[in-house]
């Protein structure tokens, strides 16, 4: 029995229709388990005909006549032998203190379950529904309804006898009722009534849709969503009514109140129970269907349905066909949905088994996700949630995706992954990259290992590095690069690579890898070699970081034949640990690496290698003669004859017209132009730069028989010699080109000069008169004299302490004061008198004086 209840639970959980597809996308939005426990026992010897629910416990009624209350698992609590014949329907209050029994033999039973307050009564017809206040527990509520052929309302009076009264009657069996508030619902075979119990008023009837249906097979359902809406279902119909206030203008003989219905629609199926959820209903329906192969009508699972209501009809939310025990014999009326407002539970009651659906929560919505393969989505829903979850952990999701992904063969997703879900945990990252090992994919991980928090044993790493090494030289140098040293064993791997270099050793992957092993190892005399070898890049980098400077002086020519400008710069910035000398000496035997060291050095300072001049004028004589005249013209060190002799013998005209107008031979300069370059425009640039008369009279004479040399003499001599007497030695008869132009330009040039001369002249006067009208405004302004003055001869106040005295005071332009007895007196033949501190100081006159008396 045990067995098959097991199997009975398990076809449970798997309630979607058989019709549609099992593997829909769609998530369900309610979770369902049987009632078990104490309801498997009863239901082996007994049916279910009715039951209720309240926050703390549920109450079930059985065919065999029996009450029990049961805890929210299912176990009994409590039993009441009520009658031997089926209980029809069971009421309790709010507080959940008192219940209200009826029963197919006409038995009622008001009784309180932890007091000893009863009420007992025996009808001569089947008594179908019964509704205890909602309130029952004030001593001013003690009032419930009962229902057979006619509705009776019992009231306790104040003798504590109980009387009753008739509210309805006349219009066949009250079959459902529901008591919210001071509103009162019931239906019969004609239709739904509302009854308000304050103002003893019926204030509404609202007809059956399909009379067709017998009441007594397709009951009605009625649900009050809240006080003041109630719900109401019957056969395929649904109607949503709200109760509201009249106003008082529209009063007159009318009740107080009024109901409208808001909402109404129809269904596909037979509504057998109805509760609200939020804004939503949750519908539970009779289905039959029509077999294919008989043709024949027969029962099928019932359905629990989730809508959303509009106006005129609803949307399905999400539908759900419930495997119940003996759903094939059960007909519409056997079927209630019963529900606890305050936990969103719902209580599906058949004869033979009770079914309690919940919304699902965060864990189902992850079972969902997990069930579907949708690991992504599952993992994001438990970090969201994570302090809701309790059947879930992060960890667990995301060994499961991660496990997922390397099922599918996305190893690479996998290993990506594998950051986010294992974190800092060391052990697990060990063990999945065992598990990546073992499929062959240690390279897919290799990218994602951690490398400082946390730090995985040396072995994972070099397993990795071993695993590259022998199928991926580029990858494996990528990883040496980019994983800290201190990762592995690096003598280790540094072994590996000489293996592999005895079967490829002009491998310059493996080369260049094994230098930055050796630089890791602080063994930068084989790093350098290698670096040196491969003409690397990085060779310089190398040296500059780790101060290799003492291991390269032996290494110069190998640096300079690399990189000539970067071996210079770096040997020039670092001349305290390698000197010019021993740069100079390794280089003796290239001397054009010797010329390119000495030439920068020489730009960057004229006098740190001048010992080294002389022999810089041969280098760049046989290497770079462009830069020979600039050095011989900035260099103070160089020995003239030595770099005359030179250039002489290489036949360098230009740098031998320099050295000789540098060592005073000026005339020798001018013929060697003259007479080597046969340029006269140079010849004459010379003349003027060296601006010597004599100069001047030797490119004259040695122009005067060629006419070329006339015409450039003439057009730039006007300047610095007179063209007169160029012009007098011009022999009659000599065809000189240009000879008209040249004329005009000289004539053209000397007026300018005189403009040049009237224009400053006419400055240099407006200038003189601006600064004379600003001295005389200047000695024309007043001077300040007061107590604090002093005579510049005595050295006593320039003022007497007794201003009513007569006082004469001679003030000078230059601001220096006397007594005026304290001065010599002047000359007869000189009455300008002048200031004698000013004068003594050759500052010129001491401008006019003022004198005051008084």
């Amino acid at each position: 029995m045990a067995e098959a209840e097991e199997q009975e639970n398990g076809s449970l959980e798997e309630s979607t229709d058989e019709s549609e597809e099992e593997e829909s996308e769609e998530e369900p939005k309610l979770k369902y388990e049987r009632l078990s426990n104490g309801v498997t026992e009863i239901l082996q010897k007994d049916a279910a005909s009715c039951m209720t629910v309240h926050d703390k416990f549920l109450a079930l009624g059985t065919h065999y006549g029996k009450v029990y209350l049961l805890d929210v698992q299912g176990n009994i609590t409590q039993k009441f032998d009520i009658s031997p014949v089926k209980i029809n329907q069971i009421s309790l209050d709010e507080s959940g203190e008192h219940m209200g029994v009826c029963s197919e033999d006409g038995k009622v039973q008001v009784f309180g379950l932890y007091s000893g307050e009863e009420f007992h009564e025996t009808f001569d017809c089947p008594i179908k529904i019964i509704a205890v206040h909602p309130h029952f527990v004030r001593s001013s509520c003690k009032q419930f309804v009962t229902g057979g052929k006619k509705l009776l309302l019992f009231e306790r009076s104040w003798m504590s006898r109980w009387k009753s009264s008739v509210l309805h009657e006349g219009e066949g069996n009250i079959r459902s009722v529901k008591w919210r508030g001071h509103l009162i619902a019931w239906a019969n075979n004609m239709g739904v009534k509302i009854f308000d119990i304050t103002s003893k008023q019926r204030i509404t009837n609202v007809p059956r849709d399909d009379i067709s249906l017998r009441p007594d097979m397709y009951p009605c359902s009625l649900c009050w969503k809240d006080s003041v809406t109630l719900i109401i279902g019957w056969g395929p119909s649904i109607k949503i009514c709200s109760v509201k206030e009249r106003h008082a203008s529209e009063m007159r003989d009318l009740p107080s109140r009024y109901v409208e219905i808001v909402s109404q629609f129809e269904t596909e199926f037979y509504i057998s129970g109805l509760a609200p959820l939020c804004d939503q209903l949750v519908v539970l329906s009779y289905v039959k269907e029509v077999s294919e192969k008989t043709e024949r009508e027969y029962c099928a699972r019932p359905r629990l349905d989730i809508i959303q209501p509009l106006s005129e009809t609803c949307e399905e939310i999400s539908s759900d066909a419930l495997t119940v025990r003996g759903f094939q014999e059960n007909e519409c009326r056997d079927y209630h949905l019963e529900y606890s407002e305050g936990e969103s539970l719902f209580y599906i009651v058949s004869p033979r088994d009770v079914v309690v659906a919940k919304e699902r929560d965060q864990d189902d919505h992850i079972d969902w996700l997990l069930e579907k393969k949708k690991y992504e989505e599952a993992l994001m829903a438990a970090e969201i949630s994570q302090k809701n979850i309790k059947r879930h952990k992060i960890l667990d999701i995301g060994l499961a995706y991660i496990n997922h992904l390397v099922e599918k063969g996305e190893y690479d997703i996998a290993a990506r992954k594998c950051q986010k879900i294992l974190g800092k945990n060391a052990a697990l990252w060990e063990y999945e990259v065992y598990k990546f090992k073992e499929i062959g994919q240690l390279k897919a991980i290799s990218p994602y290992l951690p490398r400082g928090d946390p730090v995985l044993k040396p072995l994972i790493y070099e397993m990795i590095l071993h695993e590259f090494l022998e199928s991926d030289y580029e990858g494996f140098a990528t990883l040496i690069r980019e994983w800290p040293g201190d990762l592995y064993n690096n003598s280790v791997i540094v072994q590996a690579v000489r293996d592999h270099l005895k079967k490829d050793s002009q491998n310059r992957t493996l080369l260049k890898t094994l230098a930055e092993l050796y630089t890791y190892d602080k063994n930068y005399g084989n790093a350098l070699e290698i670096y040196l070898t491969l003409r690397h890049k990085d060779v310089f980098q190398l040296i500059h970081k780790h101060n290799l400077f003492s291991s390269i002086k032996d290494k110069i020519v190998l640096l300079m034949d690399f990189d000539s400008e970067k071996a210079v710069d770096m040997l020039l910035d670092n001349e305290d640990k390698i000197s010019i000398k021993k740069v100079v000496e390794e280089l003796e035997d290239r001397p054009e690496l010797q010329h390119v060291y000495l030439h920068k050095l020489f730009k960057r300072d004229h006098h740190k290698g001048q010992r080294y001049h002389e022999k810089q004028i041969s280098l760049y004589a046989e290497f770079d003669r462009p830069n020979l005249l600039p050095f011989l013209r900035d260099s103070i060190h160089c020995p003239l004859e030595k770099a005359l002799e030179i250039c002489q013998q290489r036949n360098f005209v230009e740098e031998t017209v320099y050295l000789l107008s540098r060592m005073g031979n000026s005339r020798s300069a001018l013929k060697m132009i003259m007479e080597e370059l046969h340029d006269v425009d140079k010849a004459i640039d010379f003349a003027k730069e060296q601006d010597d008369g004599e100069l001047w009279e030797d490119l004259i004479l040695y122009s005067i028989d060629k006419p070329p040399f006339i015409t450039g003499l003439l057009n730039n001599i006007g300047t610095h010699v007179d063209p007169i007497l160029l012009i007098h030695r011009i022999k009659e008869g000599m065809e000189i080109p240009n000879l008209r132009d040249s004329l005009v330009k000289i004539l053209q040039d000397y007026n300018l000069q005189i403009l040049l001369r009237e224009g400053c002249k006419k400055i240099l006067v407006a200038d003189s008169l601006s600064l004379l009208k600003k001295m005389h405004r200047t000695q024309m302004k007043g001077i300040l004299v007061d107590e604090e003055n002093i005579c510049e001869s005595c050295l006593s106040p320039i003022l007497p302490s007794d201003a009513a005295k007569p006082f004469s005071v001679v003030v000078f332009h230059c601001r220096h004061m006397f007594h005026k007895e304290c001065l010599p007196m002047t000359s007869m033949s000189s009455p300008v008198q002048f200031c004698n501190i000013c004068s003594a100081k050759h500052r010129g006159p001491g401008s006019a004086i003022l004198e005051m008396k008084k």
